[in-house]
């Protein structure tokens, strides 16, 4: 079996080619579309075992408690069809629209610049785990039939980083998971610090705030009052940071980039946040960032840090989940993360334990290279491998002989496809 992951490997980290098993097959040694297919699809390796194994190996690299981060974010890849598994038509937030397609829930460690993904796991839409038959033909194991949100999915990928002993300072996740208190609320509660973007329309409490219940007056007919009020008015974060002068906003520099210093303007506020109808009440921090020329494109945060933290802290956390996005291009890119041709839950999650892999090695060479080649990238690492790597010198026979497979296949699909509009 460690032959064919060593196939597979060398398949997704070859530059030049679109990583699908036909591909890798027609440019690797003792490849083939079957065997690999088999070992994708049909071999009883862990999934998570390999990922929990990359999480060490990263966490050997870049772990700490102070200045790594766990990043989550979701990544989608459009689909046709209807038996992959978990497709549906959903937000598919790569393509910016509802489309039909596979959505993953992915946890990244990060330190400063350097970052790899750890964790990966295929999110269920309602109309799956409503349906344990369609789940069980695509080989979802019962454990998982039951419904989860995102927010779930992720929440479970903090919790067992932490069991694994993955070093990290505090949890960074998008909009998409602020977009109410569940998710920060857990986080709250498992006593992990969090930075968490929120929407413009955020409501926050200037003052502290205190829920109760209104007492009924023995005059009045109806039920006794049963839902917390409390008596002041929240306030948009947005109407909020645009009413503050300019003196209240300090520019700090984030990282570097490609243009020089990235900087940005800042203010922080220490913000109360009622959980309606119940007597929650958290007092945290808001996080504004805007750009210091045009004064525009806020971003709006949420962390329960402490006070005592500075708010040039606070704008590292916050700007650390912009490597989340640059471990997704590069798994995409460099390690053909959306390349895949699998449809069952097994060949989904050893696909992606395999990109993970290949990622960490990228990780692992930037890493011990960066003394020689400050600069050296994934891609590059990537372009070296391929005067390295094994690689078929296929004769012209060969070639016409792949092609006639690949065309056959092609045809096979094409005449299903006909045959199945002519049976509607």
């Amino acid at each position: 079996m460690a032959d064919k992951a060593r196939l597979y490997l060398f398949g997704i980290a070859r530059n030049g080619i679109r990583k699908n098993m036909s591909q890798i097959a027609h440019r690797i040694p003792d490849a083939t579309p079957d065997n690999l297919q088999n070992f994708i699809s049909d071999s009883k390796w862990s999934a998570r075992a390999v990922m929990d194994r990359v999480a060490q190996q990263v966490n050997e690299q870049i772990g700490n408690p102070m200045d790594a981060c766990i990043i989550l974010d979701e990544c989608a890849i459009a689909k046709k069809g209807e038996k992959s598994v978990g497709v549906a038509r959903q937000w598919l937030g790569s393509e910016g629209k509802v489309d039909n397609g596979q959505v993953g829930v992915f946890a990244a460690l990060c330190k400063n610049a350097d970052a790899s993904l750890i964790d990966a796991r295929l999110y269920l839409p309602k109309e799956w785990t409503d349906d344990p038959d369609r789940c069980r033909k695509a080989g979802i194991p019962e454990e998982f039939l039951t419904f989860k949100t995102k927010d779930e999915i992720a929440l479970d990928m903090v919790r067992h980083a932490r069991e694994a002993g993955i070093n990290f300072g505090w949890v960074d996740a998008d909009a998409g998971y602020g977009k109410g208190l569940t998710f920060m609320k857990e986080l709250h509660t498992m006593g992990e610090i969090f930075m968490v973007d929120v929407h413009s329309d955020f409501n926050v409490f200037l003052k502290p705030v205190k829920p109760y219940l209104p007492v009924k007056e023995e005059t009045t007919v109806g039920r006794t009052p049963s839902r917390y009020r409390v008596d002041q008015h929240p306030v948009r974060v947005d109407n909020w940071a645009k009413r503050q002068p300019q003196s209240a906003w300090k520019k700090i520099a984030v990282r570097e980039s490609t243009k020089g210093v990235l900087e940005y303007e800042y203010l922080t506020l220490d913000c109360w946040i009622w959980e309606k109808d119940t007597m929650n009440v958290y007092r945290w921090r808001l996080v504004v960032r805007r750009n210091p020329e045009t004064k525009s494109d806020y971003k709006y945060s949420l962390s329960n840090s402490e006070k005592t933290v500075p708010l040039q802290r606070l704008a590292y956390m916050q700007a650390q989940r912009y490597w989340v996005e640059r471990t997704f291009e590069d798994a995409k890119g460099e390690c053909g993360m959306a390349d895949y041709e699998a449809r069952g839950w097994n060949a989904w999650h050893h696909h992606m334990a395999l990109v993970l892999l290949a990622q960490s090695f990228l990780l692992d060479e930037r890493i011990l290279n960066r003394d020689a080649v400050p600069l050296l990238s994934c891609a590059d690492v990537v372009e070296l491998l391929a005067a390295t790597l094994p690689s078929k010198n296929m004769s012209l026979t060969e070639i016409e002989a792949a092609m006639e497979i690949r065309h056959r296949k092609r045809q096979q699909a094409i005449d299903s496809a006909f045959k199945c509009q002519g049976a509607l």
